[in-house]
C-alpha cells in the first residue's frame, strides 16, 4: 500500500487538552531548580558566613523558607508566560505562540539567575539581599561599567554557573504537543478555562505565602521566622523577591540637618546603663492587647460625660488603681506591625512599617536580647497561626528563645484546641491568656514573656457562651469585643496571682494601636494613638500612680531596662526612661499620612519633613482646633524631632540599631 495513503494518528483527547498545563507545570519544577542551583552558589560563594548554618538552624526550616520565598518569586516573575500558557484560546498551541512563550521563560529565568548570581557578590558588601534601594544608591554612580566589568572576570565561575543553568533551562524545557484544532472547540475552551480560573487563586495564595486571613503578604522580613540571625535571612530569600517586595517600599534618604556633633547633642538614641543601677531579677510579663484604645478604659476618662463615663473595663480600670500610668500615652503607630519594634525593641514606625522595610533585615535587639544576655529565659505567645503578622520572625529576630502559637496550644491537652479557634484570626483571648498564664509556670525564672491578644479585632466577634452577658448594644461593635477581652484579663490575673512566679513580676499592658472610635476626643490626629501604657508590680516595688507625664510604646524598652538595672551594656531606643525622666522631658513621636507628629509638654508639633505644619496646645485645645504656628515652642520642639528623625534614618541606613 502506498504511504502516501497513511495519516498522522490524531492525539488523544486527554492528550490535547491538558498538554499546555503539563508543559507549563513541569517548566515550573525547572524554575525552582534554577532557584536551588543559585542558593547554593550563593552558599558557596559566602561559605564563610555560613559555615556553621546546618549546625545553627534547623534544616527543615531552611527548605521551609526556601520554598516559600522560591514559589512567591516563581509565580510573580512567571506571570506572563502563565498568560501565554493558560489563557484558554486555541490557538495558543500554535507554533509561533509557543516559540514566544519558550523565549518568555527563557529570558524571566535568565534574568533571575543573573540577579541572584550577582547578589552571591554583592552580598559581601552589603550582608543582605538587594533591594530597590540599590538603584537609588548607585544612581549617580558613573563607574558602574568598570565595575562590573571588574567583577565580571574576578567571579567568572558565576558567569559559566549562570550560562550553564540557562542552557539547562533550554534543554529540559518542556513544549506542548497537543493540537486542539481536531476536537470540539467549545470543550477546549471550557476545560481551559476551568484550569485558568483553579489556578489564578492558588497563584495568589502562592504570592502571599499563606492562605488564611491572618496572613499577610510575607515580606522580606518573615525570612527571619526561619534563621537564628537576619544575616542567615539572605539564605532562605531570594533576590527577585527581595526586589519586587520593596518596589513600592521607598525609604526616604537620611536627611541632613544637623552635623554629626551637633547631632549627638540635641538627641540620642543610644542609653548606657548607670553602674549604680541596683539589679532586680524580676520576671517581666508583656500583654500588648489588641485594638485597647485608652478610649474603651473608664480610668482614662474620668473627665468625660461630666464625670459620669464609665467604659467597657471594669477590671483594667481597678488595675489602673494599682499600676504606673500616665496623663497622655501614645502608640507610635497605627498597625498591629508596628507595635512589637515599638514596644519591644524601643523603634517606633516612621514612614513605613519597619517589618515593611529593608531595614527588617538589620541587626536588632529588644527586651528578649538584653535581658537574655543577663540569663533571662523568653517567650512570646500569639495564638493565630504560627509565623501569622510576621510576629514570629520578629520574636526570633530580637532575640525570644520560644514562640507559642496556635499550633502550641493546639497540642496542650489542658485546652479545647481548634476548638478554640475564633474562626478567622486566633484562638479567642479567654482561653490563650489562660494557657499563656499556665505556662509561664513551667519556665526558669527570671523570664520575660510576651503575649497578643486577637479577639477584640474585626469581624467583631466573641464566643457564644458570651454573647448574652457582654453584648449590650452598645454604640460599637467592638465594644462588646473589649468588654470580653477585659474580663479575659481578669480571668488571666486571677489564674497568674496563684502562680509561685506572681509576686516576682512586672507586667506591662498596652495595646498595639487604637481602633474604632465613638467619642470626638479620640478622632483627632493625636487621639487616634492614644493607647494605655501601664506598668503594675503585685510586690509594691515599683512606683504606682498617675503620672502629668507622655509616655509611648518605645519607652516601655528604656523604662524595664532601668528598673531592673541588671543591663550594663549600651543599647538603642528611640524613647526614654520614665521613672529617671522628669515629666517635662517626656515625649512622644508618630507618623500619620506623611506628617511626622511629636508630643512634648502641652504641645503637639506636626512637620511633613520640610516644614511645619502646625502646632497646637493639645492640652488646652483637645479637639486640634486652633494652629499656634509659629508659637514658642515651635523652634525648640521642631529642632529636637528632627534629630529624632535623623538619628533614625541614620542608624536605619547604616544598620546602627545596635551600638558597635
Amino acid at each position: 500500500m502506498n504511504s502516501r495513503h497513511f495519516h498522522t494518528p490524531h492525539p488523544t483527547l486527554r492528550q490535547s487538552l491538558i498538554s499546555t498545563p503539563l508543559a507549563f507545570a513541569c517548566n515550573l519544577v525547572l524554575a525552582y531548580a534554577a532557584f536551588g542551583i543559585c542558593r547554593v552558589a550563593f552558599l558557596l560563594e559566602n561559605w564563610q558566613a555560613y559555615s556553621k548554618l546546618w549546625a545553627e538552624n534547623n534544616t527543615a526550616d531552611l527548605l521551609a523558607g526556601a520554598f516559600t520565598f522560591d514559589t512567591s518569586a516563581v509565580l510573580y516573575t512567571h506571570i506572563p508566560y502563565a498568560l501565554l500558557m493558560l489563557v484558554p484560546l486555541h490557538w495558543k498551541e500554535g507554533t509561533r505562540w509557543q516559540g514566544v512563550a519558550k523565549w518568555t521563560f527563557l529570558c524571566v529565568n535568565a534574568l533571575c539567575v543573573v540577579l541572584n548570581l550577582a547578589d552571591a557578590v554583592y552580598f559581601q558588601y552589603t550582608g543582605h539581599r538587594t533591594t530597590v534601594t540599590v538603584f537609588r544608591e548607585l544612581q549617580h554612580e558613573h563607574n558602574l561599567a568598570t565595575v562590573l566589568s571588574t567583577e565580571l572576570l574576578c567571579h567568572w565561575y558565576l558567569v559559566v554557573t549562570a550560562l550553564l543553568t540557562v542552557a539547562l533551562l533550554w534543554m529540559f524545557y518542556v513544549r506542548p504537543s497537543g493540537r486542539p484544532h481536531t476536537q470540539p472547540r467549545w470543550l477546549y475552551c471550557l476545560l481551559h478555562t476551568v484550569i485558568f480560573v483553579a489556578y489564578v487563586p492558588l497563584a495568589v495564595i502562592g504570592m502571599r505565602g499563606g492562605t488564611t486571613t491572618a496572613v499577610r503578604p510575607i515580606t522580606i522580613s518573615n525570612a527571619n521566622q526561619y534563621v537564628n540571625r537576619p544575616v542567615e535571612a539572605a539564605v532562605v530569600l531570594n533576590t527577585p523577591f527581595s526586589l519586587i517586595r520593596t518596589i513600592h517600599r521607598t525609604v526616604p534618604a537620611t536627611p541632613d540637618y544637623f552635623s554629626p556633633t551637633e547631632l549627638a547633642h540635641i538627641f540620642s538614641p543610644v542609653h548606657t546603663p548607670s553602674d549604680s543601677l541596683v539589679c532586680r531579677r524580676k520576671n517581666v510579663v508583656v500583654l500588648i492587647v489588641e485594638s485597647f484604645g485608652q478610649e474603651y478604659i473608664g480610668a482614662f476618662n474620668r473627665q468625660l460625660d461630666g464625670g459620669q463615663y464609665t467604659g467597657y473595663t471594669p477590671f483594667v480600670d481597678s488595675l489602673v488603681a494599682h499600676s504606673l500610668t500616665f496623663d497622655h500615652s501614645f502608640a507610635n503607630g497605627r498597625k498591629s506591625i508596628d507595635a512589637m519594634p515599638s514596644i519591644l525593641s524601643g523603634i517606633p514606625m516612621m514612614h513605613e512599617s519597619f517589618f515593611l522595610t529593608p531595614f527588617s533585615l538589620n541587626d536588632v535587639s529588644g527586651l528578649a536580647r538584653e535581658l537574655g544576655s543577663n540569663g533571662y529565659y523568653s517567650a512570646f505567645f500569639h495564638g493565630a497561626k504560627n509565623g501569622s503578622m510576621g510576629f514570629q520572625a520578629f520574636a526570633r529576630t530580637t532575640g525570644f528563645q520560644d514562640y507559642f502559637g496556635r499550633s502550641e496550644y493546639g497540642a496542650d491537652p489542658r485546652f479545647g484546641g481548634d476548638a478554640d479557634f475564633d474562626g478567622t484570626w486566633a484562638i479567642w483571648d479567654e482561653p490563650f491568656l489562660q494557657y499563656f498564664a499556665l505556662k509561664m509556670t513551667e519556665f526558669q525564672e527570671p523570664f520575660l514573656s510576651a503575649v497578643f491578644t486577637a479577639t477584640s479585632h474585626h469581624p467583631h466577634r466573641i464566643p457564644a457562651q458570651h454573647r448574652e452577658r457582654f453584648d449590650l448594644g452598645e454604640p460599637l461593635p467592638m465594644h462588646k469585643c473589649i468588654r470580653y477581652t477585659d474580663y479575659a484579663l481578669r480571668r488571666f490575673f486571677a489564674t497568674a496571682s496563684r502562680q509561685p512566679w506572681y509576686e516576682n513580676t512586672i507586667f506591662v499592658l498596652t495595646a498595639d494601636h487604637t481602633s474604632q472610635s465613638c467619642r470626638p476626643e479620640y478622632q483627632t490626629d493625636l487621639g487616634y494613638f492614644a493607647v494605655p501604657i501601664l506598668f503594675f508590680d503585685p510586690s509594691g516595688e515599683m512606683p504606682q500612680g498617675r503620672r502629668h507625664a507622655i509616655a509611648q510604646q518605645t519607652d516601655i524598652l528604656p523604662t524595664l531596662l532601668g528598673w531592673l538595672g541588671c543591663s550594663r551594656r549600651p543599647y538603642v531606643a528611640f524613647g526614654c526612661d520614665l521613672l529617671s525622666t522628669p515629666d517635662s522631658a517626656t515625649w512622644a513621636v508618630s507618623y500619620l499620612a506623611g506628617t511626622y507628629q511629636y508630643v512634648k509638654g502641652d504641645y503637639l508639633l506636626q512637620f511633613d519633613g520640610h516644614d511645619v505644619r502646625a502646632i497646637y496646645n493639645y492640652r488646652r485645645d483637645p479637639m486640634l482646633r486652633h494652629n499656634l504656628a509659629g508659637a514658642e515652642p515651635q523652634p525648640q520642639m521642631e529642632r529636637e524631632l528632627k534629630a529624632v528623625i535623623q538619628q533614625y534614618m541614620t542608624r536605619m541606613n547604616e544598620n546602627q540599631l545596635i551600638p558597635r
